[in-house]
């Protein structure tokens, strides 16, 4: 360098044995260098940087830290790579007031509360995590490996991460192998041969050590877990130095997947860069095979601008804070992309991520790009194609080379079939039926018949053997925990108990827990049963239709009967009479006028449809038999002291004690539908506990002396065991639904009812066929009928007595006095002539042809 003004001195802690470290070294002098070439060229001043080796060790990058500030009067210091070395780093920074600029890959939140003067120069890494969660979820992979490096940054930063972007694409973590920095060849075999037997084959890598990265490959190829079936993603930093490793390394990785951050490699300035860098590369580490930069080099250079900008506008204030403002007020667009920190004193999150696909003797294949807003993307252009699957990026190169996409988990084999466990204490043998044919036992029922259905919707064969288990349906499920099967099929309930031990399917069976109890003949008050074939509202109606129909025929023919007339309370009995006695006989030959007869006629034919419809609803009353249950809840149980029954080798003793607070003495266990049978007819249980679907069943053969009474309590259902985190589970979940969709469980479940014959279909009547009583509204039509003709008698009838009296005006007071006289002559009809009436004035009439009738 240059004899002149030093406007400022830059310090970095690296490990120079590792390529990373090789990378950041050389592309920070690089920085250095460009930075005096394009600013302090034609000047004296000058730039220096330190870089001190820490060969990755702790208490040397501590050493170097305080070397750095106190000997080298450093303004800032760049690096180191780890957390581990930051974290000391930035505590010697913080109280000496020199901003350290951190290429670890995740730092905790709270670091800058407790070190202000940390800043990080490398991009959060959440949406890498992300990233990977989106290639889990495209070939729907539902549980993962993950193998990291045993250090406090991984386990606080990267885990929650993943584990977190994971649950967001409904996948998990089976199964955490943290590696030390320098795990020994025994111990490192040991822990893949227990990932081997597992069944989960995704694997997710993720070490900040190259050197630990290739160990790990070499011995899962040794172990034959680089093969068919087996899936392998390495996340940043590793994946950024795949373009480093050698042929012999790259042999090892055949089939990995390689997400990490993406770069722009298209610029003229990047282009300048990577020239220089490959030249002088080759010049100062000869040992390496590959000499292209990498985002270790592109991070480092653009962290070496951004202090030597903020060292030239700061030049010449001493001051550790206001250089540090300085330093976060950065905006620049560097090989790295954007340079501009945020208000936590980091980068960004970065936002495109290349994959890489490791495949043939040159090294990997780009594979395309994943953002956050985008999805995958063979290309960044605008108009290219988006996808939110990497399935339409194209073929991969799997471990093994298969022709088609790994499983994700290793499925059962005709030589290693999936061994199911049926339960042998099923207490109705329409679900589970286990019996001996020769020296072999048959298998079948609704619950083995819904399973094999759902086995035909899976999209691969799967081999399978059926074992007879005789114990209680706990200890059943407890035999996947012990590994002893690996499923359990039957109708066995869902409980959280048994939720410990195994996962399970979703329900196959309608969900809940019903009481069934005996019914006996209903004893109520049979004092007003004459008034049941007739609801209130339909007695109303036929009291006022009468009334109605009644006042007309009164009406029209009071002057025509002697009886008809008298006093008002007199002529109100009669009415009333009248109206009633229509409902017996007609008298249609003591009517007179024409008007009274056709009100009568359809009256008498409403009144004897209604007669015989009542006649008819009041026999089947006396004669149908109503049955009603002994017990309608269970209080009446508890407080009558009565024993209930449930199915021996069930969750319901607990549940019955637990929940619904019966006394223990007071529960009995049956193993059988007779047993409840006969219990229940003999009054020995008052009640007998039973999941819904068993229910249905038990009163499908027993359909007459017994019913489902009381609320439904809330159970699980029946449904299929399965190994807690199975990777068989989501598969067999969606079959399952596919099975629900076209209808074939209904199907079997008809079937499986339809074969039950009642035992008691001439012991008793059905409910159904118990009478009910009769409303207004099955006789609407009648009512309308009859009050319409009615009513059309009445207004003719008034019509024709409006027009007789006002025929001629001047005979209206006339008219008048002739009906007050006729009205008292209880002998002579109203109808009757009237004569020898005097018209006033010139006019007269002629009484003897004039007649009036009506």
């Amino acid at each position: 360098m240059k004899n002149g003004s030093v406007i400022g001195i830059v310090g970095a802690i690296l490990d120079n044995s590792s390529r990373a470290g090789k990378e950041e070294e050389l592309a920070m002098k690089m920085a250095i260098e460009d930075f005096h070439s394009d600013y302090y060229s034609s000047t004296n001043q000058t730039l220096i940087l330190h870089v001190i080796n820490s060969d990755g060790d702790l208490m040397q990058a501590a050493l170097a830290a305080r070397d750095l500030i106190s000997k080298q009067q450093v303004k800032a210091i760049l690096g180191p790579q780890t957390w581990e070395e930051t974290s000391l780093v930035a505590k010697v920074g913080s109280e000496n007031h020199v901003p350290v600029l951190s290429f670890a890959e995740a730092a905790p939140k709270w670091a800058n509360e407790i070190w202000p003067f940390l800043v990080q120069a490398s991009h959060d890494h959440t949406n890498h995590m992300k990233a990977i969660a989106a290639i889990v979820q495209s070939w729907k992979w539902f549980q993962v490996n993950v193998i990291y490096e045993d250090r406090d940054s991984s386990a606080n930063e990267f885990l929650p991460q993943f584990s977190f972007a994971l649950r967001e694409v409904n996948a998990k973590i089976t199964h955490l192998l943290p590696l030390p920095p320098c795990p020994s060849s025994s111990m490192l075999s040991r822990e893949l041969e227990n990932l081997k037997r597992d069944q989960t084959r995704v694997f997710v890598v993720h070490l900040s050590s190259s050197q630990l990265g290739v160990q790990l490959f070499q011995k899962a190829k040794e172990m034959n877990m680089m093969e068919k079936d087996y899936v392998w993603i390495t996340t940043d930093p590793l994946t950024g130095l795949v373009h480093s490793f050698n042929s012999s390394i790259i042999s090892s990785m055949q089939g990995v997947l390689g997400v990490k951050r993406y770069f722009p490699d298209d610029s003229n300035r990047f282009h300048d860069f990577r020239n220089k860098f490959r030249k002088r590369f080759d010049l100062e580490h000869p040992e390496e095979d590959n000499n292209e930069p990498g985002i270790f080099a592109v991070q480092a250079y653009d962290a070496a601008w951004t202090v030597a900008l903020a060292m030239k506008e700061n030049s010449k204030v001493n001051n550790g804070q206001k250089f540090l403002e300085k330093i976060l007020k950065s905006d620049f667009r560097g090989l790295s992309g954007k340079v501009e920190f945020n208000s936590d004193q980091r980068l960004p999150p970065a936002d495109i991520f290349q994959i890489i696909n490791v495949a043939g003797k040159r090294g990997y294949i780009e594979h395309g790009f994943w953002s956050e807003k985008s999805g995958f993307s063979l290309s960044l252009r605008e108009n290219g194609k988006k996808s939110s699957s990497m399935e339409d990026l194209g073929l991969v190169f799997w471990p093994g080379f298969p022709m088609k996409t790994p499983e994700g988990w290793t499925p059962p084999t005709a030589s290693k079939p999936l061994r199911i466990a049926v339960p042998g204490l099923s207490m109705f043998k329409e679900y589970v039926n286990v019996e001996l044919n020769g020296n072999s036992l048959s298998f079948g029922g609704f619950s083995i018949d819904v399973f094999e259905a759902m086995l035909d919707e899976l999209p691969y064969y799967l081999p399978h053997e059926f074992n007879l288990f005789n114990d209680t349906y706990d200890k059943l499920v407890e035999q996947i925990h012990l590994k002893n099967f690996d499923a359990v099929v039957g109708d066995v309930a869902i409980t959280s108990q048994r939720y410990e031990h195994a996962e399970f399917t979703q329900p196959y069976t309608d969900l809940g827990l019903v009481m069934v109890v005996p019914v006996q003949s209903e004893s109520s008050d049979k004092t007003w049963l004459f008034m049941k074939p007739f609801t209130k509202s339909m007695w109303v109606f036929i009291v006022l239709v009468n009334l109605y129909n009644g006042f007309v025929v009164w009406f029209i023919e009071r002057n025509n009967f002697p009886e008809l007339n008298g006093s008002i309370l007199n002529q109100m009995g009669t009415l009333i009479w009248l109206a009633f006695s229509t409902l017996f006989s007609l008298q249609g030959g003591k009517l007179h006028s024409n008007l009274s007869r056709m009100t009568m006629v359809v009256w008498l034919f409403v009144a004897l449809v209604i007669t015989q419809i009542y006649t008819a609803n009041l026999s089947s009353m006396l004669t149908v038999q109503r049955l009603e249950p002994t017990v309608t809840d269970i209080e009446t149980l508890q407080s009558s002291n009565s024993m209930v029954g449930y199915c021996r080798g069930s969750y319901l003793e607990r549940y019955l004690i637990e929940v619904l607070e019966f006394k223990h003495n007071n529960i009995k266990k049956f193993s059988s539908p007779e047993d409840y049978a006969k219990a229940l007819r003999s009054r020995e249980i008052g009640a007998a506990f039973l999941e819904v679907p068993a229910a249905n069943l038990f009163l499908a053969k027993y359909c007459k002396g017994f019913r489902m009474v009381g609320p439904t309590y809330k159970v699980g259902g029946y449904g299929y065991a399965f190994p807690r985190g199975s990777p068989m589970l989501p598969i067999i979940n969606e079959a399952l639904l596919k099975v629900y969709e076209s209808g074939k469980i209904w199907e079997l479940e008809n079937t499986m009812l339809a074969l039950e014959e009642c035992e008691e279909k001439n012991e008793e009547d059905d409910d159904e066929t118990k009478a009910r009583s009769l409303s207004a509204n099955s006789f609407w039509v009648l009512f309308i009928i009859t009050g319409t003709t009615s009513t059309i008698s009445l207004v003719s009838y008034l019509f024709r007595v409006y027009k007789s009296l006002f025929k001629h005006k001047t005979l209206v007071w006339r008219l008048m006095a002739a009906v007050i006289k006729y009205w008292g002559d209880g002998k002579k009809c109203f109808s009757r002539r009237i004569s020898d009436v005097e018209e006033s004035g010139t006019n007269s009439l002629n009484a003897s042809d004039s007649r009036t009738r009506v």
